[in-house]
Protein backbone atom coordinates (compact mmCIF):
# COMPACT_ATOMS: atom_id res chain seq x y z
CA UNK A 1 0.00 0.00 0.00
CA UNK A 2 1.12 3.54 -0.77
CA UNK A 3 0.05 6.61 1.23
CA UNK A 4 0.03 10.24 0.08
CA UNK A 5 -0.76 13.48 1.86
CA UNK A 6 -2.33 16.67 0.64
CA UNK A 7 -2.79 19.81 2.73
CA UNK A 8 -5.48 22.39 1.95
CA UNK A 9 -6.92 25.46 3.63
CA UNK A 10 -10.57 25.36 4.67
CA UNK A 11 -12.01 28.86 5.02
CA UNK A 12 -15.27 29.39 6.88
CA UNK A 13 -18.14 31.24 5.23
CA UNK A 14 -18.07 33.61 8.21
CA UNK A 15 -16.12 33.71 11.50
CA UNK A 16 -17.38 31.29 14.14
CA UNK A 17 -17.15 32.77 17.62
CA UNK A 18 -17.43 30.52 20.65
CA UNK A 19 -16.71 31.26 24.30
CA UNK A 20 -12.97 30.63 24.09
CA UNK A 21 -12.04 31.68 20.55
CA UNK A 22 -13.05 32.86 17.09
CA UNK A 23 -12.22 30.73 14.07
CA UNK A 24 -12.04 31.85 10.44
CA UNK A 25 -10.18 28.94 8.82
CA UNK A 26 -8.25 25.77 9.53
CA UNK A 27 -5.97 23.44 7.60
CA UNK A 28 -7.02 19.95 6.54
CA UNK A 29 -4.57 17.18 5.75
CA UNK A 30 -5.97 14.53 3.43
CA UNK A 31 -4.59 11.02 3.85
CA UNK A 32 -4.94 8.77 0.80
CA UNK A 33 -4.13 5.06 0.69
CA UNK A 34 -3.69 3.34 -2.67
CA UNK A 35 -3.73 -0.41 -3.26
CA UNK A 36 -4.17 -2.34 -6.50
CA UNK A 37 -5.56 0.62 -8.39
CA UNK A 38 -8.10 1.77 -5.80
CA UNK A 39 -7.80 4.63 -3.32
CA UNK A 40 -9.28 5.42 0.07
CA UNK A 41 -9.36 8.87 1.67
CA UNK A 42 -9.46 10.31 5.18
CA UNK A 43 -9.08 13.78 6.66
CA UNK A 44 -7.57 15.30 9.79
CA UNK A 45 -7.95 19.00 10.61
CA UNK A 46 -5.87 21.31 12.72
CA UNK A 47 -7.11 22.23 16.19
CA UNK A 48 -5.62 24.73 18.60
CA UNK A 49 -7.67 23.25 21.45
CA UNK A 50 -6.33 19.72 20.84
CA UNK A 51 -2.80 20.98 20.13
CA UNK A 52 -2.67 19.86 16.50
CA UNK A 53 -0.99 22.21 14.04
CA UNK A 54 -0.40 21.57 10.36
CA UNK A 55 3.22 20.43 10.69
CA UNK A 56 2.37 17.97 13.46
CA UNK A 57 -0.52 16.49 11.53
CA UNK A 58 1.63 16.09 8.42
CA UNK A 59 4.42 14.43 10.43
CA UNK A 60 2.08 12.06 12.23
CA UNK A 61 0.22 11.08 9.07
CA UNK A 62 3.48 10.60 7.17
CA UNK A 63 4.65 8.15 9.85
CA UNK A 64 1.25 6.43 9.83
CA UNK A 65 1.58 5.97 6.07
CA UNK A 66 4.98 4.35 6.48
CA UNK A 67 3.55 2.04 9.14
CA UNK A 68 0.91 0.75 6.74
CA UNK A 69 3.71 -0.71 4.62
CA UNK A 70 3.94 -3.68 6.96
CA UNK A 71 0.44 -4.83 5.97
CA UNK A 72 -0.20 -6.80 2.80
CA UNK A 73 -3.68 -5.42 2.22
CA UNK A 74 -6.00 -2.76 3.64
CA UNK A 75 -8.32 -5.34 5.22
CA UNK A 76 -5.51 -6.55 7.47
CA UNK A 77 -4.63 -2.99 8.41
CA UNK A 78 -8.28 -2.15 9.18
CA UNK A 79 -8.67 -5.26 11.35
CA UNK A 80 -5.62 -4.36 13.41
CA UNK A 81 -6.19 -0.58 13.26
CA UNK A 82 -2.73 0.30 14.54
CA UNK A 83 -2.94 3.43 16.69
CA UNK A 84 0.40 3.51 18.49
CA UNK A 85 0.85 6.77 20.39
CA UNK A 86 -0.64 8.90 17.65
CA UNK A 87 -3.24 11.60 18.30
CA UNK A 88 -6.82 10.33 17.96
CA UNK A 89 -7.44 12.68 15.01
CA UNK A 90 -4.63 11.00 13.10
CA UNK A 91 -5.87 7.52 13.95
CA UNK A 92 -9.37 8.53 12.84
CA UNK A 93 -8.12 9.84 9.47
CA UNK A 94 -6.13 6.66 8.78
CA UNK A 95 -9.06 4.48 9.79
CA UNK A 96 -11.40 6.48 7.53
CA UNK A 97 -9.07 6.02 4.55
CA UNK A 98 -8.82 2.28 5.18
CA UNK A 99 -12.58 2.01 5.61
CA UNK A 100 -13.09 3.88 2.35
CA UNK A 101 -10.62 1.65 0.51
CA UNK A 102 -11.97 -1.60 1.97
CA UNK A 103 -15.49 -0.57 1.05
CA UNK A 104 -14.46 0.09 -2.52
CA UNK A 105 -12.68 -3.26 -2.71
CA UNK A 106 -15.71 -5.13 -1.37
CA UNK A 107 -18.34 -3.04 -3.13
CA UNK A 108 -19.95 -2.16 0.23
CA UNK A 109 -20.74 1.24 1.75
CA UNK A 110 -18.96 2.08 4.98
CA UNK A 111 -22.08 1.68 7.14
CA UNK A 112 -22.33 -1.95 6.04
CA UNK A 113 -18.74 -2.55 7.10
CA UNK A 114 -19.48 -0.79 10.39
CA UNK A 115 -22.75 -2.72 10.79
CA UNK A 116 -24.87 0.38 11.25
CA UNK A 117 -28.39 -0.08 12.61
CA UNK A 118 -29.95 0.67 9.24
CA UNK A 119 -27.85 -2.08 7.70
CA UNK A 120 -28.96 -4.60 10.33
CA UNK A 121 -32.67 -3.88 10.00
CA UNK A 122 -33.77 -4.24 6.40
CA UNK A 123 -37.46 -3.34 5.94
CA UNK A 124 -39.62 -5.48 3.69
CA UNK A 125 -40.65 -4.15 0.32
CA UNK A 126 -44.31 -3.03 0.42
CA UNK A 127 -46.59 -5.77 -0.84
CA UNK A 128 -43.93 -8.48 -0.59
CA UNK A 129 -43.31 -9.13 3.15
CA UNK A 130 -41.14 -12.15 2.43
CA UNK A 131 -38.73 -10.23 0.20
CA UNK A 132 -36.63 -7.78 2.22
CA UNK A 133 -35.35 -4.72 0.39
CA UNK A 134 -31.77 -3.50 0.44
CA UNK A 135 -30.79 -1.84 3.74
CA UNK A 136 -31.25 1.90 3.78
CA UNK A 137 -28.29 4.18 4.36
CA UNK A 138 -28.10 6.04 7.68
CA UNK A 139 -29.39 9.59 7.79
CA UNK A 140 -30.08 12.13 10.51
CA UNK A 141 -31.41 15.59 11.07
CA UNK A 142 -28.32 17.54 11.99
CA UNK A 143 -28.05 20.52 14.26
CA UNK A 144 -26.75 23.70 12.64
CA UNK A 145 -24.56 25.95 14.74
CA UNK A 146 -25.11 29.65 15.32
CA UNK A 147 -22.11 31.31 16.93
CA UNK A 148 -21.92 34.15 19.43
CA UNK A 149 -23.39 36.93 17.31
CA UNK A 150 -25.81 39.79 18.03
CA UNK A 151 -29.39 38.69 18.63
CA UNK A 152 -30.64 40.32 15.44
CA UNK A 153 -28.08 38.47 13.34
CA UNK A 154 -28.86 35.20 15.13
CA UNK A 155 -32.57 35.64 14.42
CA UNK A 156 -31.92 36.19 10.73
CA UNK A 157 -29.71 33.10 10.58
CA UNK A 158 -32.29 31.00 12.43
CA UNK A 159 -35.09 32.13 10.13
CA UNK A 160 -33.01 31.25 7.06
CA UNK A 161 -32.10 27.85 8.50
CA UNK A 162 -35.72 27.04 9.31
CA UNK A 163 -36.75 28.03 5.79
CA UNK A 164 -34.08 25.65 4.42
CA UNK A 165 -35.44 22.71 6.43
CA UNK A 166 -33.34 22.70 9.60
CA UNK A 167 -35.25 21.55 12.66
CA UNK A 168 -32.35 21.51 15.16
CA UNK A 169 -30.28 24.61 15.96
CA UNK A 170 -27.26 24.65 18.26
CA UNK A 171 -26.58 28.01 19.86
CA UNK A 172 -23.13 28.91 21.14
CA UNK A 173 -23.05 30.63 24.54
CA UNK A 174 -20.47 31.98 26.97
CA UNK A 175 -20.47 35.69 26.11
CA UNK A 176 -19.02 37.96 28.82
CA UNK A 177 -22.55 39.12 29.66
CA UNK A 178 -24.87 36.11 30.18
CA UNK A 179 -27.85 38.27 29.25
CA UNK A 180 -26.46 38.53 25.70
CA UNK A 181 -26.69 34.74 25.40
CA UNK A 182 -30.24 34.73 26.72
CA UNK A 183 -31.24 37.47 24.27
CA UNK A 184 -29.73 35.44 21.42
CA UNK A 185 -31.69 32.32 22.37
CA UNK A 186 -34.93 34.31 22.72
CA UNK A 187 -34.41 35.81 19.27
CA UNK A 188 -33.71 32.40 17.73
CA UNK A 189 -36.70 30.81 19.44
CA UNK A 190 -38.93 33.58 18.12
CA UNK A 191 -37.51 33.40 14.58
CA UNK A 192 -37.63 29.59 14.38
CA UNK A 193 -40.37 28.56 16.83
CA UNK A 194 -40.53 24.94 15.63
CA UNK A 195 -36.81 24.28 15.90
CA UNK A 196 -35.32 22.19 18.67
CA UNK A 197 -32.66 24.22 20.47
CA UNK A 198 -29.38 22.97 21.88
CA UNK A 199 -27.04 25.23 23.85
CA UNK A 200 -23.24 25.00 24.00
CA UNK A 201 -21.25 27.28 26.35
CA UNK A 202 -18.03 25.32 25.64
CA UNK A 203 -17.20 25.15 29.34
CA UNK A 204 -17.67 28.88 30.02
CA UNK A 205 -19.77 28.66 33.20
CA UNK A 206 -19.01 28.00 36.84
CA UNK A 207 -21.27 25.62 38.73
CA UNK A 208 -22.94 28.56 40.48
CA UNK A 209 -23.58 30.32 37.17
CA UNK A 210 -24.95 27.14 35.63
CA UNK A 211 -27.41 26.62 38.48
CA UNK A 212 -28.72 30.15 37.93
CA UNK A 213 -28.83 30.00 34.14
CA UNK A 214 -30.10 26.48 33.41
CA UNK A 215 -33.68 27.12 34.70
CA UNK A 216 -33.87 30.25 32.55
CA UNK A 217 -32.88 28.31 29.45
CA UNK A 218 -35.38 25.59 30.34
CA UNK A 219 -38.09 28.27 30.33
CA UNK A 220 -36.99 29.31 26.84
CA UNK A 221 -37.47 25.77 25.55
CA UNK A 222 -33.83 24.70 25.21
CA UNK A 223 -33.71 20.91 24.86
CA UNK A 224 -30.23 20.17 26.23
CA UNK A 225 -27.00 21.92 27.21
CA UNK A 226 -23.58 20.79 26.11
CA UNK A 227 -20.48 21.10 28.35
CA UNK A 228 -21.61 23.93 30.65
CA UNK A 229 -18.55 23.67 32.92
CA UNK A 230 -14.84 23.91 32.21
CA UNK A 231 -13.50 20.40 31.49
CA UNK A 232 -11.37 18.50 33.97
CA UNK A 233 -13.77 17.82 36.84
CA UNK A 234 -16.06 14.91 36.03
CA UNK A 235 -17.50 14.95 39.55
CA UNK A 236 -18.58 18.58 39.28
CA UNK A 237 -20.29 17.90 35.96
CA UNK A 238 -22.05 14.83 37.38
CA UNK A 239 -23.23 16.78 40.43
CA UNK A 240 -24.57 19.53 38.20
CA UNK A 241 -26.39 16.96 36.04
CA UNK A 242 -28.21 15.68 39.14
CA UNK A 243 -29.61 19.16 39.81
CA UNK A 244 -30.09 20.39 36.26
CA UNK A 245 -33.60 20.97 34.91
CA UNK A 246 -32.16 20.27 31.44
CA UNK A 247 -30.23 17.28 30.07
CA UNK A 248 -26.47 17.89 30.17
CA UNK A 249 -24.18 16.54 27.44
CA UNK A 250 -20.45 16.13 28.10
CA UNK A 251 -18.15 17.14 25.25
CA UNK A 252 -14.71 18.39 26.26
CA UNK A 253 -15.02 16.16 29.35
CA UNK A 254 -15.79 13.09 27.19
CA UNK A 255 -12.69 12.64 25.06
CA UNK A 256 -11.65 9.03 25.63
CA UNK A 257 -13.38 5.75 26.31
CA UNK A 258 -12.27 6.00 29.95
CA UNK A 259 -13.74 9.49 30.24
CA UNK A 260 -17.08 8.16 29.05
CA UNK A 261 -16.86 5.16 31.36
CA UNK A 262 -16.55 7.53 34.32
CA UNK A 263 -19.50 9.62 33.14
CA UNK A 264 -21.85 6.85 31.93
CA UNK A 265 -25.14 7.00 33.81
CA UNK A 266 -24.12 10.27 35.50
CA UNK A 267 -24.71 12.73 32.65
CA UNK A 268 -27.53 12.69 30.14
CA UNK A 269 -25.39 12.52 27.02
CA UNK A 270 -21.87 12.40 25.63
CA UNK A 271 -20.72 14.12 22.46
CA UNK A 272 -18.56 11.64 20.54
CA UNK A 273 -16.36 13.15 17.84
CA UNK A 274 -14.28 10.76 15.77
CA UNK A 275 -11.34 13.18 15.80
CA UNK A 276 -11.16 13.08 19.59
CA UNK A 277 -12.00 9.43 20.27
CA UNK A 278 -9.94 7.89 17.44
CA UNK A 279 -12.34 6.85 14.70
CA UNK A 280 -15.64 5.09 13.97
CA UNK A 281 -14.75 1.79 15.62
CA UNK A 282 -13.88 3.52 18.88
CA UNK A 283 -17.12 5.48 18.60
CA UNK A 284 -18.96 2.17 18.33
CA UNK A 285 -17.20 0.93 21.49
CA UNK A 286 -18.38 4.05 23.31
CA UNK A 287 -21.93 3.63 21.99
CA UNK A 288 -21.95 0.05 23.30
CA UNK A 289 -20.55 1.20 26.66
CA UNK A 290 -23.33 3.71 27.33
CA UNK A 291 -26.19 1.61 25.97
CA UNK A 292 -28.81 1.19 28.70
CA UNK A 293 -26.93 3.46 31.12
CA UNK A 294 -29.25 6.45 30.79
CA UNK A 295 -26.52 8.39 28.97
CA UNK A 296 -27.35 8.94 25.31
CA UNK A 297 -25.12 9.40 22.28
CA UNK A 298 -24.50 12.65 20.46
CA UNK A 299 -22.38 12.50 17.33
CA UNK A 300 -20.42 15.69 16.84
CA UNK A 301 -17.63 16.98 14.65
CA UNK A 302 -14.96 19.57 14.16
CA UNK A 303 -15.29 22.09 11.35
CA UNK A 304 -14.09 20.00 8.41
CA UNK A 305 -14.96 19.05 4.86
CA UNK A 306 -17.48 16.46 3.72
CA UNK A 307 -14.58 13.99 3.66
CA UNK A 308 -13.95 14.55 7.36
CA UNK A 309 -17.65 14.33 8.24
CA UNK A 310 -18.53 11.27 6.16
CA UNK A 311 -17.39 8.49 8.55
CA UNK A 312 -19.58 9.89 11.33
CA UNK A 313 -22.56 10.21 8.98
CA UNK A 314 -22.31 6.46 8.36
CA UNK A 315 -23.03 6.07 12.11
CA UNK A 316 -25.67 8.80 12.32
CA UNK A 317 -28.63 6.52 12.98
CA UNK A 318 -27.13 5.45 16.30
CA UNK A 319 -27.31 8.89 17.91
CA UNK A 320 -30.09 10.75 19.70
CA UNK A 321 -28.47 14.03 18.67
CA UNK A 322 -26.51 14.58 15.47
CA UNK A 323 -24.32 17.67 15.26
CA UNK A 324 -22.70 17.01 11.90
CA UNK A 325 -22.66 20.42 10.26
CA UNK A 326 -18.91 21.15 10.09
CA UNK A 327 -18.87 21.04 6.29
CA UNK A 328 -21.84 23.42 6.12
CA UNK A 329 -19.82 26.15 7.85
CA UNK A 330 -17.26 26.28 5.03
CA UNK A 331 -17.12 28.89 2.30
CA UNK A 332 -16.20 26.19 -0.21
CA UNK A 333 -16.47 22.51 0.68
CA UNK A 334 -13.94 20.68 -1.53
CA UNK A 335 -15.82 17.35 -1.21
CA UNK A 336 -19.41 16.32 -1.77
CA UNK A 337 -21.58 13.31 -0.97
CA UNK A 338 -23.39 13.68 2.40
CA UNK A 339 -25.76 16.59 1.77
CA UNK A 340 -26.95 18.55 4.78
CA UNK A 341 -28.00 21.86 3.21
CA UNK A 342 -31.64 20.91 3.86
CA UNK A 343 -30.97 19.94 7.48
CA UNK A 344 -30.47 16.22 6.83
CA UNK A 345 -27.13 14.46 6.39
CA UNK A 346 -27.25 11.19 4.49
CA UNK A 347 -24.72 8.42 4.05
CA UNK A 348 -24.33 7.03 0.56
CA UNK A 349 -24.93 3.50 -0.68
CA UNK A 350 -21.86 3.86 -2.90
CA UNK A 351 -18.87 1.72 -1.91
CA UNK A 352 -16.69 3.12 0.86
CA UNK A 353 -17.43 6.56 2.27
CA UNK A 354 -19.35 7.50 -0.87
CA UNK A 355 -17.80 10.96 -1.27
CA UNK A 356 -15.91 12.57 -4.13
CA UNK A 357 -13.49 15.45 -4.45
CA UNK A 358 -14.50 18.66 -6.17
CA UNK A 359 -11.08 20.28 -6.54
CA UNK A 360 -7.35 19.60 -6.32
CA UNK A 361 -5.01 21.10 -3.72
CA UNK A 362 -1.33 20.87 -2.91
CA UNK A 363 0.01 17.31 -2.78
CA UNK A 364 3.00 15.80 -1.02
CA UNK A 365 4.05 12.18 -1.30
CA UNK A 366 4.29 10.22 1.91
Amino acid sequence: MKATLRTVRLALAEPLRISRSTMTARDAVWFTVEHEGLTGHGEAVTSVYYGLNTAELERQLYEAGLDLGRFGDPESALRERPAGNRPPAVTAAVEAALLDLCGKRSGLPAHRLLDAKSARTAPSTPGTPSAPSAPSAPSARTARTIGIVPAERAAAQARSLADSGFTVIKVKAGAPDPEDDLDRVRAIASAAPRARLLLDPNGAWTSAEALQLLPRYAELGVEAVEQPLAPGDHEALARLAERSPLPLIADEDAVTYEDVRRLAGRVHGVNVKLAKCGGPYEALRIAELIEGSGTELMLGCLTASTLGLAPAVHLADRARWADLDGHLLLADDPWTGIGGADGVVRASELPGLGVRERRVGREDAA
